[in-house]
């Protein structure tokens, strides 16, 4: 089986929404959504972190060196005391809220894309780290998280001899 990436186009016309209760920000959502699944083998159905109808989720990367396992996250527009960092076992959890701004009194809008409200990412992590020596630093939208390897997981260089 081949699959192939296709293209996406924007092609509805700009129109007027209402933020407020409009079933249109929904049906968006949904239009978004059906698009995602055709553009994605699978369409990330296969990833728990994807729940069909949440209202955002930020994007991470995550990766390691010989010692840590680093986790970046996008979260631009949060402030740090709306962020919670947690690990239990194997999964970091991140979870938070970004506010809603204040509507524009004498304005229309024509395109709402922002997202707000709760959001909670669980990743798990590729080796065992030390929880209590987890450290997350937020700085410019960016949440970066170094988790310390065990002992255990680092890797062990072995010198090969010659004789």
């Amino acid at each position: 089986m081949k699959l192939a990436k296709r293209e996406k186009r924007e092609t509805r016309p700009l129109a007027r929404v209402s933020r407020g209760g409009s079933p249109f920000g929904q049906l968006s959502r949904l239009h978004d959504e059906i698009d995602r699944l055709f553009d994605e083998p699978f369409g990330g159905w296969l990833t728990p972190t994807t729940p069909l109808f949440e209202g955002w989720s930020p994007v991470v990367d995550v990766y390691e060196d010989k010692d840590n396992v680093f986790v970046k996250a996008e979260l631009p527009g949060m402030k740090k005391e709306d962020i919670e960092v947690s690990v239990s076992e194997d999964m970091l959890n991140v979870s938070g809220e970004r506010k809603e701004e204040a509507e524009h009194e004498d304005a229309e809008s024509y395109r709402s894309e922002r997202y707000f409200g709760s959001f909670q990412r669980s990743l798990p992590l590729p080796t065992p780290v030390q929880a209590d020596k987890i450290h997350a630093e937020y700085k410019d939208g960016i949440l970066t998280i170094t988790c310390p390897k065990t002992e255990e997981a680092k890797r062990k260089l072995i010198e090969v001899k010659v004789e």
